[in-house]
């Protein structure tokens, strides 16, 4: 599994929080975001597909089944989701992580690195990242979810995020594209959406939501590497 040690469990979300994102995941509202991460994930590089901030190991449970001669490690901080991402796969392990300090694993070990709406410490990722081996960064659009910041209480999406990718991380943007789709969602669904996402809440009561409505989902994924 090239894993370096010194690996610690990490206190993260209650294990109720972690359940109602499962739930939401499972609904399929963002199978088009696994659907592109497993495309983007073929490389002839040696090593593991590391997740960071894997959460329960949706995504890449769905990359591991696409591509069957890989094994992945869900890294997260939250020990209740990495429960549930020890048993998402039979390739798969999870191991609690801050993805800002020092990541578990050996240097050029990971094939692939996947980064959906999660933190990301460039030096890390550079450091295990293999020579010939890519990134994978789901981040969001300014619509993304754009129906529910008002009645929310959302933050705005910073543009651009995309397009800072490559020098935040120090790699050479490969690839970049948009997906779009519009998402019906129950009033429930809606509020586990926005909770899942990389916006945070303003500091002010929300509205009642209608019983069911419609959001955006708009993300960009980008493939990145050492050379473009």
């Amino acid at each position: 599994m090239h894993l370096a040690p010194g690996s610690r469990a990490l206190k993260g979300d209650t294990a109720e929080m972690v359940a109602a994102r499962e739930a939401f995941l499972a609904a399929g509202h963002l199978d088009p975001v696994s659907a592109a991460l497993a495309e983007h994930a073929g490389t002839d590089a040696g090593g593991v597909v590391a997740d960071v901030g894997a959460g329960t190991g949706h995504h890449l449970a769905h990359v591991l089944e696409r591509h069957g001669r890989r094994t992945g490690i869900a890294l997260d901080s939250s020990a209740a989701a990495l429960r549930r991402a020890a048993r998402a796969h039979p390739r798969m392990a999870a191991i609690a992580c801050d993805a800002w300090s020092q990541l578990p694993l050996k240097d050029g070990s990971a094939a692939v690195v996947l980064s959906v709406f999660a933190p990301r410490g460039a030096p890390e990722i550079r450091r295990v990242l293999a020579p010939d081996g890519v990134v994978v960064a789901v981040t969001p659009t300014a619509r993304h979810l754009h129906e529910l910041r008002e009645p929310l209480g959302m933050l705005d999406v910073q543009p651009g995020k995309a397009a800072r990718l490559a020098d935040d991380l120090g790699l050479a943007e490969r690839e970049r594209g948009t997906i779009e789709r519009t998402l019906t969602l129950i009033a429930h669904e809606a509020e586990l959406a926005a909770r899942m996402g990389p916006a945070g809440f303003h500091e002010r009561e929300t509205r009642e939501l209608p019983e069911t409505l419609t959001a955006t989902l708009s993300v960009d994924v980008t493939v990145l590497s050492f050379a473009p």
